[in-house]
């Protein structure tokens, strides 16, 4: 990561960023107060107007669409208070915000094979897959889930970034036999332990059999929808992706919200708090175009197995050999943190900054440590009892145990303007309900994602 260089802004720090071409703006502007212009240059879903009748209050913008992020109002709890109907009943998700590119015809599994790093080869059909995709040079563009529907049929399940372009312009160069585009699927999570509950009351005994990353073809309130047993929170979790959802979307919603009422169903916003305990990542929070999959601890999704070409190979093959020798092609990994001081209850409007340690070693008035990495996804931990983060550190400092100090804003520092002791433990922070394919892989070894 290039060191950011010296300019006028006060709060523009210095941390190695040399491994970047584009350093991550760790300026601590704070939550800036301003209200999000909603206009037609930015998509709505077709569940956006029933997320505004279930209580959303606040939104962001991801895949160029507008997100729901909050439903429940701060003076009553906010996103805590949706974080217990998470892990104790049951709850709704709109994630439509997850676009749905498909991939469809003869050459679709040779497509597919060549643009990700796993074997496309060796995922069934109505299976789905965790996944990566990268450029040239081994950054992640984007981490879907990969629902395989037909022998000839695939859809990527999008993580925020926009990945029709970039599959589009490969087959421009390449020309396989294959129609790339998107299409009016939107999904929804239910995610808790309730789910099983709620899916089969709409499905049928057959959906709790569904395995993890299974595919179910099944209909709500007469509307065609796949389902699978995938999620982004740890627990328990399905999602139900609607076909012509333009069409169809008050029709699934409604039957769903009908169906939960006896499983106290609440609409709520995607549990960070609840990922980051599972040690999910955020495409554009803990990485993105320039990070490796090895930095982010995704070196499981890099196979040795996988004899076929594909996007980025030969640099993860060798970034992968430079690990090997001892000397890694980067500077900062991602690690998990314990993190002391008051209760993070709520987004961050920043990458806190890290440093080695509390104080310069300038005498014992000195001021807080120069930073030297940064917090891309922090949270409060109900079960753990403090608050919990993932975060970029420099590589000599990512053994567990390692003593590292985070500058929390004000609000939940012990002391103003002095930072807060953190360490370095083990991802995930807690096990999963539903443990992930991380989880899980990282137990069978580093070539298990074949």
């Amino acid at each position: 990561m290039a060191a950011t260089q010296p300019n006028s802004h006060p709060n523009s720090p210095t941390v190695d960023q040399s491994d970047r071409t584009v350093p991550i703006n760790l300026r601590q502007s704070g939550p800036t107060p301003v209200q999000m212009l909603i206009d037609t240059r930015v998509r709505k879903s077709p569940y956006w107007h029933l997320s505004m009748e279930a209580g959303c209050w606040r939104a962001s913008v991801y895949n160029r669409m507008y997100h729901p992020r909050g439903y429940v109002p701060e003076s009553e709890g906010g996103m805590m208070v949706e974080y217990d109907s998470l892990v104790n009943h049951v709850t709704l998700w709109n994630v439509a915000v997850e676009r749905q590119i498909r991939v469809l015809g003869p050459d679709a599994e040779a497509f597919v094979n060549f643009v990700i790093t796993r074997d496309a080869t060796k995922i069934p059909t109505m299976h789905a897959r965790y996944v990566i995709l990268c450029n040239e040079a081994g950054g992640v563009l984007n981490d879907p889930v990969l629902l395989r529907v037909a022998e000839d049929e695939f859809w990527f399940s999008l993580s925020d970034s926009d990945l029709l372009f970039w599959l589009q312009g490969i087959n421009v160069g390449h020309r396989f036999d294959v129609d790339i585009r998107e299409i009016d699927v939107s999904p929804v999570q239910i995610q808790g332990p309730k789910s099983i509950d709620l899916m089969t009351d709409l499905f049928g005994p057959a959906v709790a059999e569904l395995p993890p990353y299974g595919l179910l073809a099944g209909e709500v309130a007469g509307c065609p929808v796949i389902v699978s047993q995938t999620g982004f929170s740890g627990e328990k979790g399905y999602e139900i992706y609607l076909k012509d959802s333009t069409l169809h979307a008050e029709a699934m919603w409604n039957a769903v919200l009908e169906a939960g009422k006896p499983h106290q169903l609440a609409v709520v916003a995607p549990a960070h708090h609840r990922r980051i305990a599972a040690g999910i990542l955020s495409w554009g929070q803990d990485l993105d175009q320039e990070t490796l999959p090895f930095q982010a601890n995704l070196g499981y999704q890099v196979p040795r197995e996988k004899t076929a070409d594909y996007i980025g190979k030969a640099a993860l093959e060798a970034a992968r050999a430079q690990l090997e020798a001892g000397t890694p092609p980067y500077t900062h990994q991602l690690v998990g943190l314990r993190i002391g001081g008051r209760a993070i209850e709520d987004y961050a409007p920043d990458f806190w900054l890290i440093s080695a340690s509390s104080t310069e070693n300038t005498g014992d008035d000195a001021g807080p440590g120069e930073p030297v990495g940064y917090v891309t996804s922090p949270w409060f931990s109900p079960e753990l009892g403090h608050n919990i983060a993932m975060g970029y550190v420099p590589v000599g400092l990512t053994a567990v145990g390692t003593e590292l100090w985070v500058h929390l804003p004000d609000q939940y520092a012990e002391e103003a303007g002095r930072p807060v002791a953190a360490e370095v433990v083990e991802v995930p922070f807690r096990p999963s309900v539903n443990p992930n394919q991380r989880e899980i892989l990282r137990q069978r070894g580093l070539d298990a994602a074949v």
